[in-house]
């Protein structure tokens, strides 16, 4: 059974909202100026996010925000921006067409792509469809091509939301949890030990980050949160989002992807639990600014992988 949980949404600004120097700014570097700006409902940022068509028929993706909205998102459109700069252009993203950058607003203007969201509840033609594009987009980003890309070796507390839960425990942790603390600690401080490897990863696959063309085809957006590391995280990363809304077993997921039907058993139960903690300890924080449904979604991507990661320790 499906449990309902809220979109993948932010407080969006519309473009009247976004200050006139910054528009002009925009302006300036597509060449054009913006006829219609219709806001794109899904996903986290809680800025402007919208496709433009300009006076001369042309279309481009605006999304632009300041510390006003979420003191942490200007900084990540400028780590989206390296990133997607750096990627090769076969791969299915985006193109990058300009930056403004004021020091407080960050804009960043995109190709727009013809596309549309995966249908949810998830349908199977269209998950296998996106299972294979991952598994596709994993080889072409294998060796990592941006030479800068962070690796996940190198943070260490990626994932520590067991820890922090054993460290300062509250009343609203779930029973299981509890029950298993110790445990779930213990699997979770050797993340770092499996995860290494040379594929840039996306880290926060979810299908309000996918776009399916007409064809068939899918592309990623949305890559602030890009890692190198082992691609199996990067399939676990997307499945309590899939299995939340109506998608199939965790075991299903990682046979659709060939590396990560490869992965020894014991990495997967180490990266899941690593996973489970940082939707857990995540769901029960504040909401951050901008932010209203994030921590509800995390709660939900972490009833699944909880499940799941139970199932596994329970065998």
């Amino acid at each position: 059974m499906i449990t309902p949980v809220p979109p993948a949404r932010g407080l969006r600004l519309s473009w009247e909202q976004v200050p006139a120097p910054v528009r002009a700014s925009i302006e300036a570097e597509i060449g054009g100026r913006v006829a219609v700006a219709v806001t794109q409902p899904s996903g986290f940022s809680p800025g402007l996010a919208a496709r433009v068509t300009l006076d001369d028929g042309r279309r481009v993706f605006v999304k632009a925000l300041s510390s006003a909205q979420n003191r942490h998102s200007p900084d990540l459109h400028r780590t989206e921006a390296r990133i997607t700069t750096a990627l090769p252009p076969d791969v299915p993203v985006p193109r990058l067409l300009g930056v403004h950058d004021d020091g407080e607003w960050v804009a960043l203007i995109y190709e727009d792509i013809e596309g549309r969201h995966p249908t949810l509840p998830w349908r199977p033609d269209e998950l296998a469809d996106v299972l294979d594009a991952v598994t596709d987009l994993h080889e072409s980003l294998t060796p990592c091509p941006v030479s800068d890309a962070r690796t996940v070796e190198d943070e260490p507390g990626l994932f520590c939301g067991w820890r922090s839960l054993y460290d300062r425990t509250p009343a609203t942790l779930d029973d299981w949890s509890r029950a298993h603390l110790e445990r779930l600690v213990a699997l979770e401080d050797r993340w770092v030990d499996v995860a290494a490897g040379d594929t840039l990863l996306h880290l926060d696959l979810r299908a309000d980050n996918l776009l399916i063309r007409s064809d068939g085809t899918v592309a990623f957006v949305d890559w602030p949160h890009a890692r190198r590391g082992a691609p199996v995280l990067d399939v676990l990363g997307l499945a309590p989002s899939v299995g939340m809304q109506g998608g199939p077993d965790l075991d299903w997921l990682l046979a659709r992807h060939r590396s990560a039907a490869a992965a020894d058993p014991d990495v997967v139960l180490v990266l899941l639990a690593a996973i489970a903690g940082l939707f857990t300890h995540s769901s029960l924080r504040p909401a951050p600014p901008g932010l209203p449904t994030v921590r509800a979604f995390q709660a939900g991507q972490a009833r699944i992988a909880r499940h799941w990661l139970a199932a596994r320790l329970a065998g």
